[in-house]
């Protein structure tokens, strides 16, 4: 038999529960999978400022599937993603998708790859401490070029 958790905070912020947990189902209210809804949100589903759990969407949201602004996830999307499918503004992962993006396959228009490392990308992501490596000079074309 599987377990259920429910726990919502008695403080509360613009109308919201500054803590909800909800794992497992809940028959009672009809719920298949726990679905949390707080500003510090924790569950099977979670929605807060700060969402965790399988499928989170938040302001800063970590989970498996995960819509942030900021995003931890296996798979995220986002303003700045790390994931293993990271879609984003600034997209870091395994697989990287965004205007910013790093990883081992990326999409981008400024990207830091082991093909390819872009001077612009390889700059912006020193800026967040997400890149070790040697920053390239940027190339100057003569005008011969």
């Amino acid at each position: 038999m599987t377990r259920s958790i429910r726990y919502t905070s008695q403080m509360q912020l613009f109308g919201y529960p500054l803590v909800a947990v909800a794992y497992g189902s809940d028959f009672s209210r009809n719920e298949s999978r726990g679905h949390a809804r707080g500003i510090i949100a924790v569950g099977d589903v979670a929605t807060g400022v700060i969402a965790i759990g399988g499928l989170a969407r938040g302001l800063i949201a970590v989970g498996g599937v995960a819509v942030g602004v900021v995003t931890v996830a296996g798979v995220g999307f986002g303003a700045l993603v790390i994931a293993g499918v990271a879609i984003a503004q600034m997209a870091f992962g395994g697989v990287a998708v965004g205007h910013y993006a790093k990883g081992g396959a990326v999409i981008g228009g400024h990207v830091v790859s082991p093909a390819r490392v872009d001077h612009s990308a390889a700059v912006w992501f020193n800026r967040f401490g997400l890149h070790d490596g040697e920053t390239p000079q940027p190339t100057v074309k003569s005008p011969a070029e």
